[in-house]
């Protein structure tokens, strides 16, 4: 009689956990909000990409906002140029997984973009590192619009050689790059495969292994086979008539931005100690495969804790030193950054569309007039 009771009340006791957990979150939906609704006179109005909801890119609009105003350890931007990665897309749509950070029903933030390039217009009275007129890249949120703010550490000097539409695109494929290669410990003269050597990200791994003295095998399509030579790469892998996995060559290290290929067929082209980095899933945006190769890359990580060969995740993180690294190769003109469109802060919409199709020879960048 006793076990029935107990069992009783646990059973009521879950029911009504149920119940509130279901109920909160109802209310956390509905109070899911955002300031669009909140019609304020705009004392300093500049042109800026927002959305209010989520959706496709038709949710982009060019509209006025505030112009930001830097606090002591910031640097206003009048912004030249920046650029989409990856994240843009999904944050724009909001897959659910992704709304438990971003807002259930709304997005909080309402606004995109993270590459910036510009000049400085102003700067906060703790910072010595930049003045007035200076050019700049970097990293600032958000960035496609006419100004933004930026923290000193988040931005070098540009280059003088260097365009602002290539400064642009650097940041975050920059660093995704380069922290993936650092992972492999790269050193003098190995095998390093690209898979997927011809996004934003896949172009600057190419240069970077190439500055680093390896010997870079690029996997792209059939006509993007010059794309990859011309950015250094030894050899070229046109995957839609050879399957590198199939091959005969062993690589040292596999810079992997792609993600569809099995943990054994991976491991079957690794040399036995070599180290395949779990960069990507394959272009922007989401795609049938996308969860499938989400998975597959958790999965691949997990398996290789029980073999000689390692497979990488790691998360790109904001990092100035790098930041000074990518300038200083830019520079000395071992990495040049690829641009495959441009448009203007007007036309995001439209570059979105293009950028989620997720074929881009490099990267999409947006010029502010």
């Amino acid at each position: 009689m006793k076990l029935k009771q107990i069992l009783k009340w646990s059973a009521a006791v879950i029911l009504l956990g149920l119940t509130l957990s279901i109920f909160a979150g109802f209310i956390t939906y509905w109070r899911s909000t955002n300031d669009c609704d909140r019609k304020t006179a705009l004392v300093n109005p500049m042109k800026a990409i927002r959305f209010c909801e989520y959706g496709s890119p038709d949710v982009l609009k060019f509209e006025d906002v505030e112009k930001p105003v830097p606090n002591d350890d910031q640097v206003l931007i009048k912004v030249r140029a920046a650029s989409l990665n990856f994240i843009d897309p999904g944050v724009m749509r909001g897959p659910w997984p992704l709304r438990l950070m971003s807002g259930l029903r709304k997005p909080e933030k309402t606004r995109l973009g993270t590459d910036v390039a510009g000049q400085v217009e102003a700067v906060g009275k703790n910072v010595t590192l930049f003045k007035a007129g200076d050019e700049v890249f970097g990293v600032a949120r958000p960035s496609l619009a006419e100004y933004a703010c930026a923290r000193e550490r988040a931005l070098v000097i540009k280059p003088a050689n260097v365009m602002f539409e290539q400064a642009g695109s650097v940041a975050w494929a920059g660093f995704t790059a380069l922290q993936g290669l650092r992972e492999a410990n790269i050193q003098l003269g190995p095998k390093v495969l690209i898979n997927g050597a011809t996004g934003g990200v896949g172009t600057f791994a190419v240069q970077i292994a190439k500055s680093f003295g390896a010997d870079v095998t690029g996997v792209c399509s059939t006509g993007k086979v010059d794309l990859v030579r011309s950015i250094g790469a030894d050899h070229v892998i046109d995957y839609t008539k050879e399957d590198f996995t199939k091959g005969t060559q062993r690589y040292d290290v596999i810079f992997d931005n792609v993600g569809n290929h099995s943990f054994s067929d991976r491991r079957r082209v690794l040399t036995p100690n070599g180290v395949c980095i779990l960069a990507g899933i394959g272009g922007a945006g989401l795609h049938p495969e996308t969860w499938a190769r989400i998975v597959g890359t958790f999965k691949a990580s997990l398996l290789s804790r029980f073999v000689s060969q390692k497979f990488v995740r790691y998360v790109t993180t904001l990092n100035k030193e790098d930041l000074t690294v990518l300038s200083d190769l830019m520079q000395t003109g071992k990495v040049t950054p690829v641009i495959d469109r441009t448009y203007k802060l007007s036309e995001t919409a439209e570059a979105m569309r293009y950028f989620e199709q997720g074929h881009a020879r490099g990267k999409v960048v947006i010029a502010v007039e």
